[in-house]
């Protein structure tokens, strides 16, 4: 029996949880706030483009946010089961709970939440995060998740992913995680860039950028995916049920925003080949492009047609050359020899 109305003296009380990750609900409230603020604009943009330009701004703000907040996202694979499993260390108080194991690029999140929740004459809800990112030392907060004395199922899946567990899982998820966020970090720059290049007019080297940032999403779900398909299966016992992982939601959102940058980047590239005055249109450049033409020399340009036109054929002007002086230029003169004697002018008569 426990000293205290069931409650072990040494465990600490669970502790407040949000109901979702923090970084990924500040990411989605920006990327949220600047659609609002677009949206505001919107009612000032007569005809076609304004349909045009809600569909670029949607399309544009749902690639940037679903790239950021995949690579902080903890739901890469996941998995859950409903067990009967022991509750406390050196205790049998067994507890009916579901048992959840999140894995992310940046650690692992496991929760243990009891059915019905207040068991024990307590209450069992728990969520508990293991990171293995630059600057954190996954064994540390084991050793801290011990002290603390965490339930049982959380501290067991928890050694599972250990440095030192013979599972070997540690090595294969944390190097797989590093590349995958790296990867992730190059696609939203190319994401950045190819907004930029898309305000300019140079389309096609925007549906570049919008290319290769699809085929960074590919590759960094393709580097995850080896740790699932390369590591070793180590079964995951908890009870009388065996828990098993499967691709969680970042990774189909992964996918789905990688195909979709792919789509779209090569529909670019084709409508900029077969069709580059609609594609123009789309983008609203059309005005650009008949303000470069009439643009003179006091707007930008070095010379105006009626000069250009002279300098870049000359040939075919008519050169008028001008009449030749009735008196000899000075240059024009014969020059004498320096013995030849000078004559003298004859004086008339």
């Amino acid at each position: 029996m426990s000293a205290f109305g069931h409650t072990f003296p040494l465990y600490a009380g669970p502790k407040l949880i949000f109901p979702m990750d923090t970084t990924s609900a500040v990411i989605i409230i920006v990327f949220l706030t600047l659609l609002v603020t677009f949206m505001a604009i919107l009612p000032g943009i007569r005809g076609k483009t304004r349909l045009f330009w809600l569909l670029r701004v949607v399309t544009s703000l749902f690639i940037g946010a679903a790239t950021l907040a995949v690579n902080f996202s903890g739901e890469w694979s996941v998995g859950w089961i409903n067990t009967n499993t022991t509750y406390k260390a050196f205790s049998p108080v067994r507890i009916n709970a579901e048992v959840g194991l999140q894995i992310g690029l940046r650690g692992i999140n496991i929760t243990l939440t009891g059915i019905p929740v207040q068991q024990l004459n307590e209450t069992i809800d728990y969520n508990e995060q293991f990171t293995w990112y630059f600057g954190r030392n996954y064994a540390e907060e084991y050793i801290e998740a011990l002290e603390k004395g965490v339930p049982d199922p959380v501290l067991y899946l928890a050694e599972k992913f250990a440095p030192n567990s013979p599972c070997g899982l540690h090595r294969q998820y944390r190097l797989a995680g590093h590349y995958a966020s790296a990867i992730l970090w190059v696609a939203f720059l190319c994401w950045l860039l190819s907004n930029v290049l898309f305000s300019m007019p140079a389309l096609i080297y925007g549906g570049y950028m919008l290319l290769a940032s699809g085929v960074f999403l590919i590759l960094s779900l393709i580097f995850f995916s080896t740790a699932i398909t390369l590591t070793p299966k180590c079964p995951f016992h908890l009870g009388s049920v065996s828990l098993n992982t499967q691709y969680g939601l970042a990774s189909w959102i992964t996918l789905a925003t990688g195909l979709l940058c792919i789509v779209l980047g090569l529909a670019v590239m084709v409508m900029h080949r077969i069709q580059p005055d609609r594609l123009k249109i789309f983008f609203n450049q059309n005005g650009i492009e008949k303000t470069k033409k009439m643009a003179g020399p006091e707007e930008g340009g070095l010379l105006s047609p009626r000069y250009r036109s002279i300098v870049e054929s000359p040939q075919d002007q008519d050169i008028t050359l001008s009449e030749s002086p009735t008196e000899e230029s000075p240059m024009e003169k014969p020059i004498r020899p320096l013995d030849e004697p000078q004559k003298e002018p004859e004086s008339s008569l």
